[in-house]
């Protein structure tokens, strides 16, 4: 499916649904923007779409394969670029998914391609079916206010990567059990998938030397610093996931440790107290002629000393702490 936005500068109005193939009389203006969004798209629209813009064929190929990290390629006239936003099922066995977006960027115009439908894409684009706002201030503007949607769906998982965090830090002390192992390394799972997708995606984004990867105009520099920020913030709360995560597992595998070894001594304690009371019936009850075998004090005896030698042994016990 292809849906078309176009802006026209000299009469400030939104227009949808243009013909491509009068794409020289729409960007004949430089001001003018086109925005084209190919959602759930076949090879064919992808390739018609590619044809009217020239772009090369291993940009197009990206678009028809998954790229596991976020990139931007500079070609002549315009730049490519692979952003990914997150969808979050804590119920799913997969529970954090990745969706591509890829985006054409040039002078004037925009071509995002993408499988699924997205949020931040949605949103602007029934805007702009109805005013200017995203489209009036150039293509690198609507290039931000695209990832900047899409960077502002990472924050409502990632408050709640943090509560599940400090629920599984309560309950490891209450019911240790192995699905919180489990639920630790799914977590571990979903903190690097999403510092997969952030890390390159803030690289693009820098600001090195005074410069930026792609064409910014001076009026939208404070927008990326902004989208930066966003990026930093998130990237710095992973840092702080990883590590409480690890020391919570830590933590996890020395309670139980802690308690596999009470239990361990208890065991051995009772294996201790019954070792030499079972070699003492066991000697008495030898099919054998024993003094006093025949006479009922004899078992009177055996059981005071049966009682005698265990109070003792639980004594030193006490005494040494090991009880």
């Amino acid at each position: 499916m292809i849906k078309t936005y176009f802006y026209n500068h000299e009469d400030k109005k939104m227009y949808h649904d243009v013909d491509l193939l009068r794409k020289g009389e729409l960007l004949q203006h430089e001001n003018n923007l086109l925005w084209i969004d190919l959602y759930n798209c076949t090879v064919d629209e992808l390739k018609f779409v590619g044809a009217i813009f020239d772009f090369h064929p291993l940009a197009i190929e990206d678009c028809l394969h998954d790229s596991p990290r976020s990139k931007v390629d500079n070609y002549d006239d315009y730049y490519f670029f692979v952003f990914h936003a997150l969808r979050y099922d804590e119920e799913s066995e997969r529970e954090i998914t990745t969706e591509e977006l890829n985006v054409f960027l040039g002078k004037n115009y925009i071509v995002t391609v993408h499988q699924n439908p997205l949020h931040s894409i949605g949103r602007i684009a029934a805007r702009s079916l109805r005013e200017p706002h995203y489209m009036n201030k150039g293509p690198d503007f609507l290039l931000y206010s695209i990832v900047d949607g899409i960077t502002d769906e990472y924050f409502p998982i990632m408050e709640r990567i943090s509560t599940r965090i400090d629920e599984l830090e309560d309950e490891m002390y209450e019911h240790p059990a192995q699905e919180i192992t489990e639920e630790f390394l799914a977590l571990k799972r979903t903190i690097v998938l999403i510092r997969r997708v952030i890390q390159p995606k803030k690289r693009i984004f820098a600001n090195v030397g005074g410069r930026y990867s792609f064409d910014v105009q001076e009026d939208n520099v404070p927008y990326f610093i902004d989208l930066v920020d966003h990026l930093e913030r998130i990237s710095d709360s992973l840092e702080v996931f990883r590590d409480l995560v690890s020391g919570a597992m830590e933590t996890y595998y020395s309670l139980v440790t802690a308690r596999t070894n009470d239990t361990i001594r208890v065991l051995t304690i009772i294996s201790t107290v019954a070792m030499p009371l079972t070699f003492i019936t066991g000697f008495f009850g030898m099919n054998v002629p024993l003094p006093f075998s025949d006479h009922w004090i004899s078992t009177v005896l055996i059981t005071l000393l049966l009682g005698v030698m265990t109070f003792g042994m639980l004594k030193v016990f006490r005494e040494k702490k090991w009880i």
